[in-house]
Formats: structure tokens, C-alpha cells, sequence
């Protein structure tokens, strides 16, 4: 029996392939260079859906389907948005996209991938005592998504900054969040059952729950004033260290080194290269304090730690960041929902009883 399920291939796909020995992501016959800065997030999202909805339309009519998706889910869920307000803005999210329609169309999918993008930025307004942005249909996808945080036209370089993010967490194999969507797309049940499956797993601190704490331990170092110390100590303790390890990959981890970039074209000067200057700094002693301490394991830099950097610049809370990630990983929860349905098979492993065995003598 393979404990987590650890080299069992529980599903064939066209979508993503992760080599973990490699350090590379492929994701529909592209590597993630060639997208990740390159092609816009709706592209992506056509990338991704193609084979799996009749009629999919082209780059530009589909990026005008989903500025309208956006409109529509605002308008839908706006009456809802002080009721959700008080909650945390992930269970506020989560609970936001299950009032929306368990459909199968490609409406119904558009809807759910603009959901994140509209009901973060309006909840973290009304949590500032602002009102909520209504979205641009004509915007592009991630600036939207900007403009309606903050109230205004993001700079070119912001929105380019969080497009790139979003395109960068589409999608990565069979993850937690992924096999949830895919074991609840093979009873048949809607898309919006489906992604509310991923919410859930992706809200755990093993998968995107994960980001969040990444800020608080740089913030953590930086006033404890000894980085070597501060993660030697908490190594000894058996503590993670955030943005370190993965599952899959044994060397450094591709979406890293796009993230990393991405923070550099940002800036190099003023707080922003302030912070990526210390957040190096950390990562270089991480690297040596997790190699000497655990030789035995190969534990890089993985998509987490360059995460918090981007959406701190980006100007999201750390408590929002997996929402953010949800904005991006949605559109690969829809299609391998849509890929799973297409096999006809419902996902049933079997399990091994351990537990104590009924005395039949009478």
C-alpha cells in the first residue's frame, strides 16, 4: 500500500505534466516559460478548456466572455457580499461561489473562474470599510482583478505581475486540491460541487494554504535579527519552514525562478527591492540550514515562498493570498473536472481494514 498515495497513477491526463527530477512543468505541450509572461491568463484559460466544452470560442472573444462572467457574477452576488463579509475571506469566498449555479456549460465554468477574481477584491474592500468595485468587462483579467481591489487602473507593470501568477498556478498535476475536484466530477456532480471540493483541499497549510505564513516568518526573521538562528531553531523543533519541500520535486522548483522574476521586473528599488533583497538572503540560509540539517532530503525553494513576494507587491493581505491562488489553480480544477467525466468511471479505491476483528465464537 503506497501511504498518500506516493508514485500510484491514478489518473491519465493531457493537461499538466510535473517532472519532479527535472524541475519542469508542462502544461498542454507548453513548458511553463513559454507561458508564464507570455500568454495572458485568458489564453491560458482556452488552453485548458479546449476539447472539453462544444463551441469554445477564440483568444478574444473568450476574454470578452469572461469580462462579462465577471459582471455577472458581481451583480449575483453583490446582495450577498455583507453576509459573507465577517467570515474569513476564504470561507467568505468559498461560501460566495456555492450560490452559484451547479451547471455544466461553459458559462457556468466562465462564472466560477471570474468568482475568485470578483469576490476577493470586494470582500477585502468591505473588511477596509469600502464599498465594492464593480468590474470592467473590457479589462483584461488580472488587471480587473487590481482595479477593483484598489479602486483605480493598476500600472501596466502590476497587472502584467499578477496575469503572470495567475498563468503560473493554473495548474500542476494531480495535487490535493485537483484530486478532490476530479474524485467529486466522477460521481457526475456539477462543476461548482467540483471546485468547491478543490476550495476545500486548497485551503489546507500542506497545499495553498501555505503562502500566508511564508510573510509572517520573513517578518518573524527580520525582527529576530539572525536568520541562521531563528530557522535552526526552528528546524530542531521539527517545525516547516514555509516556502520550502514539495512533494514531487527533488531539485528546485520552475515556478520559483518565474516568481523571482517576476518580483525583480517589479523593482529593485524602495521596499519592494528591500524585501526581495532580505527575502534572498533568507532563502540562501534556508537552503544551507535544511541541507545540513536533513541531508538525507532534498529540500528547495518551491512556489510558495516567490508567491507571498508577488501578491504582497500585488497589495493583497497574506490571509488573502490562497484566495488568489484559487483565482488561478480554478480553471485547472474545471478541466480535469471535465476530463474525469469524460472517462465514465467513478473514482473508488479500495482501503485495508486494520481495525479489531468482531469475535463470532458463540
Amino acid at each position: 500500500m503506497a501511504n498518500g498515495l506516493d508514485d500510484v497513477v491514478a489518473a491519465e491526463t493531457v493537461l499538466s505534466d510535473v517532472d519532479g527530477l527535472g524541475g519542469r512543468l508542462t502544461i498542454r505541450g507548453h513548458s511553463l516559460p513559454e507561458l508564464a509572461g507570455r500568454w495572458r491568463y485568458a489564453q491560458v484559460v482556452r488552453l485548458l478548456l479546449d476539447g472539453f466544452f462544444d463551441g469554445l470560442p477564440g483568444d478574444a472573444e473568450l476574454a470578452a466572455r469572461l469580462g462579462k462572467a465577471r459582471v455577472e457574477v458581481f451583480e449575483r452576488l453583490a446582495p450577498s457580499l455583507p453576509l459573507l463579509a465577517p467570515l474569513e475571506i476564504y470561507s467568505a469566498m468559498r461560501a460566495g461561489m456555492a450560490l452559484l449555479p451547479d451547471g455544466e456549460t461553459l458559462t457556468d465554468a466562465l462564472r466560477l473562474i471570474a468568482a475568485p477574481a470578483v469576490l476577493t477584491p470586494a470582500l477585502l474592500r468591505l473588511a477596509r470599510g469600502e464599498q465594492p468595485t464593480a468590474p470592467d468587462a473590457k479589462a483584461d483579467h488580472a488587471a480587473d482583478m487590481l482595479r477593483m481591489l484598489e479602486g483605480s487602473v493598476p500600472s501596466p507593470a502590476l497587472a502584467r505581475a499578477l496575469d503572470t501568477y495567475l498563468v503560473t498556478v493554473c495548474d500542476h498535476g494531480l495535487n490535493a486540491s485537483t484530486f478532490a475536484t476530479r474524485v467529486v466530477a466522477s460521481t457526475l456532480a456539477g462543476l461548482t460541487s467540483s471546485v468547491l471540493a478543490g476550495l476545500g483541499a486548497l485551503k489546507g497549510p500542506l497545499h495553498g494554504g501555505a503562502p500566508g505564513p511564508v510573510i509572517e516568518m520573513l517578518d518573524a526573521i527580520q525582527a529576530h535579527g539572525d536568520a541562521a538562528g531563528w530557522l535552526r531553531e526552528k528546524v530542531a523543533h521539527g517545525e516547516r519552514i514555509m516556502g520550502f519541500g514539495h512533494r514531487i520535486y527533488r531539485v528546485r522548483d520552475p515556478r520559483a525562478d518565474v516568481l523571482k522574476a517576476v518580483v525583480r521586473q517589479l523593482g529593485s528599488e524602495g521596499e519592494a527591492g528591500r524585501r526581495l533583497a532580505f527575502a534572498e538572503q533568507v532563502e540562501q540560509t534556508a537552503l544551507e540550514v535544511l541541507r545540513i540539517a536533513k541531508p538525507q532530503r532534498s529540500l528547495q525553494t518551491n512556489v510558495e515562498f516567490y508567491t507571498a513576494l508577488v501578491l504582497e507587491a500585488a497589495g493583497f493581505p497574506p490571509q488573502a493570498f490562497s484566495n488568489v491562488f484559487a483565482a488561478g489553480r480554478v480553471a485547472g480544477w474545471i478541466a480535469h473536472a471535465r476530463e474525469q467525466q469524460t472517462t465514465g468511471r467513478l473514482i473508488r479505491p479500495q482501503s485495508r481494514y486494520v481495525g479489531p476483528v468482531p469475535d463470532l465464537v458463540a
